[in-house]
């Protein structure tokens, strides 16, 4: 009986141990993941028209 009881509560122990695990966050099952991927390429396309602007302004003004 001692050794039954000595294995539950080891087991009890290791569980509440292994608890934070089985909490991390998932992603909920109706939210859209895509919506993010679009945000970046939407700032990585402005970015890139940002830099196309300041080197067509930057080869202006060497011309001048």
């Amino acid at each position: 009986m001692k050794k039954l009881l000595t294995l539950l509560f080891t087991f009890a122990l290791a569980f509440s141990l292994a608890m934070p695990v089985f909490a991390q966050d998932a992603p909920a099952a109706g939210q859209d993941t895509a919506a993010p991927k679009a945000e970046k390429k939407e700032k990585k396309a402005k970015k890139a028209k940002k830099s196309k602007k300041e080197k067509k302004e930057a080869n202006s003004d060497e011309m001048k």
